[in-house]
């Protein structure tokens, strides 16, 4: 009798140690579905943020956020970003900054024909006199890289924001890039000035990223021709900025379309440059800076070697 309930027990004990390892090693459907179904994945995708970088200059910085399919969040997402001390914000790299007051709240958002209206408490008004115009230059870039935004009209509790709070100036009547961003006046008269924004490299912690100057200027000479001459010099009063194009590089012929503009290089575009990043911060620099001068999409290079032509077309930085 003794012996039987001990044989009983050892085949339990055993069954139940069979029963543990099949399930183990080898799950049922339902507890595979239910692993599954506890996982969760988040799309991300790589997006320009325009912030401030140490020089307090308002900087293109590509950051990897989730990626919104639908626009009104992309578009929260991105004022989250430019707040101080949101949760977003932790997405920021070192060395650059959010701009948006702490404690901004958006209210409100719409987005119609390309206007795109935003509604904030009143905390966006808490900044200060040096960074009012960056406030504004950052929301204006960082949401019109978005392309069903081409305007922005920006809203205090329901009152629209006509004018900066410390210097007064006047706001026009949509916000575009046309406002300008880290602007540089360098005229003597009012009279036949010349708007054009240019894009530097610069670097932070081996990390290469944009910015953009515009500047305004007495001069008649057609705007893809100053963007050219201007990258061929470094800047002086930003010596941090930094610009590789060959001091002979010369516009052989250009063309602007709708659309589109094509542009014919002598040789010295990309002449005793051996690194490929290099090649490609020449060309994005001048890419940018004619997207954003012309409000064009596509910029084809034609660059002369001898008897041969050098082709090719930028319409994105991805």
């Amino acid at each position: 009798m003794l012996k039987n309930g001990i044989y009983r027990r050892i085949a339990i004990a055993s069954l139940a140690l069979i029963i543990f390892i099949i399930t183990y090693f080898f799950p049922t459907a339902n507890t595979e579905q239910k692993y599954k179904q506890s996982l969760s994945y988040e799309d991300v995708a790589e997006s320009a943020v325009y912030l401030l970088d140490k020089q307090e200059l308002v900087a293109r910085v590509n950051l990897m956020v989730s990626d919104n399919k639908d626009i009104l969040n992309r578009i929260k997402e991105i004022i989250s970003i430019l707040t101080i001390n949101s949760n977003e914000s932790e997405y920021i790299p070192t060395n650059f900054y959010a701009i948006i007051p702490s404690g901004t709240i958006l209210n409100n958002l719409s987005l119609e024909n390309g206007l795109l209206k935003l509604d904030f408490s009143k905390n966006f008004l808490n900044t200060n006199k040096d960074k009012e115009r960056k406030l504004i230059e950052a929301i204006i870039y960082s949401l019109t890289e978005i392309p069903e935004v081409k305007n922005i009209l920006i809203f205090i509790e329901g009152e629209q924001l006509i004018e900066l709070p410390f210097s007064k100036e006047k706001l026009p009547s949509v916000l575009n890039k046309d406002f300008g961003i880290n602007k540089v006046v360098e005229i003597t008269s009012l009279k036949d000035t010349s708007k054009t924004t240019i894009y530097y490299g610069a670097k932070e912690n081996d990390k290469f990223y944009y910015v953009p100057i515009t500047y305004i200027a007495n001069t008649d000479k057609e705007k893809v021709e100053i963007i050219i001459e201007k990258l061929k010099s470094a800047p002086i009063y930003e010596s941090n900025l930094i610009s590789y194009l060959h001091t002979s590089t010369e516009i052989t012929n250009y063309e602007i379309l709708e659309n589109e503009i094509k542009l014919s290089f002598n040789e010295y575009l990309l002449d005793e440059i051996n690194n490929s990043e290099i090649i490609e911060e020449v060309q994005y620099t001048i890419f940018l800076s004619i997207r954003d001068t012309y409000d064009v999409e596509k910029v084809e290079f034609n660059v002369a070697h001898g008897e041969k032509v050098e082709n090719f077309v930028i319409n994105s930085l991805e």
